[in-house]
């Protein structure tokens, strides 16, 4: 009984300590004193994005998630993806958004890099030349396949996470290892309750992103708790956490010098001022 107890113990600090960490590394009071809406969060280029025209001879494929903004960055990121063929010197990019109704399956909804209403993105996926033009195939393939263009719910999904998961699983190539605080990744729906983890190099159980497991070789090891996730990676050596994500290495390997982008006409995406929904 009392080691049930201290189980149970310890798996809720497990869950609550991450979100005091997150709390520490972005203090509410520094948060209010910038006094930011999200009519005037800046979303400008973040230069985490390989130039496009500077590396126009090649293909390039680049994963990014940045913190939702508001309280729910606490919690919880916003992911997209940008690419680019051969040839090309401008990126397409596709993420989800619910904020205005319809398809929620946006295309060049804003900068390929840009701030996430003030939130600076992270890689979590780069690919660039040989093979990287069959890659897009396979992803603008996946998009076409997303099982809900039409719905939305941050929590617990199907959400802007559910879509960029979507993806990983249907182009296992693209190596996609979303962090723990991605809060919809896991969501499945309730007569398709076991698959490939986001990864597509695993396998997943799961009930509606709130109550399930993945174990894979991106993944490692997570559990999912009413869509708090847990675990550990051992790829690339890391504690899967709530909040915070993952404490550890990071997720992916630099990939040769980046240079920014310096203008929404180089990018073929324009930023827009919508409500954030993630």
């Amino acid at each position: 009984m009392k080691k049930g107890r201290n189980f149970i113990l310890g798996l809720l600090a497990l869950l609550v300590l991450p979100f005091g960490i997150s709390l520490a590394q972005d203090p509410p009071a520094e948060k209010a004193e910038k006094r930011q809406t999200w009519r005037t969060a800046p979303r400008h280029s973040s230069g985490v994005a390989a130039d496009p025209v500077a590396n126009a001879d090649i293909a390039v494929v680049q994963v990014m998630a940045a913190h939702t903004y508001g309280w729910r960055g606490y919690f919880a990121v916003h992911p997209w993806i940008i690419y680019k063929r051969a040839g090309e010197t401008s990126y397409t990019r596709y993420d989800v958004v619910g904020w205005g109704g319809g398809n929620v399956v946006r295309k060049n909804y804003a900068l390929p890099d840009g701030l996430w209403f003030g939130s600076e993105p992270q890689i979590l996926a780069d690919h660039r030349g040989e093979g990287v033009d069959d890659l897009i195939d396979q992803i603008e393939a996946a998009i076409d396949t997303y099982p809900y263009p039409d719905q939305y719910r941050s929590y617990p999904g199907p959400n802007s996470n559910t879509f960029v998961a979507h993806i990983g699983r249907k182009v296992p190539d693209l190596d996609l290892d979303m962090p723990a605080n991605a809060i919809g990744k896991d969501f499945r729906a309730i007569t398709d309750p076991v698959g490939l983890s986001p990864s597509g190099q695993g396998v997943q159980a799961n009930l509606l992103g709130l109550l399930g497991f993945s174990i894979g070789l991106e993944e490692g090891i997570e559990l999912n708790l009413l869509g708090l996730n847990l675990g550990i990676d051992f790829n690339r050596p890391a504690l899967r956490l709530p909040s915070v994500g993952r404490l550890g290495m990071d997720n992916v390997a630099p990939v040769g010098d980046v240079k920014p982008l310096e203008a929404a006409e180089e990018t073929g995406g324009q930023a827009v001022a919508a409500e954030p929904s993630s």
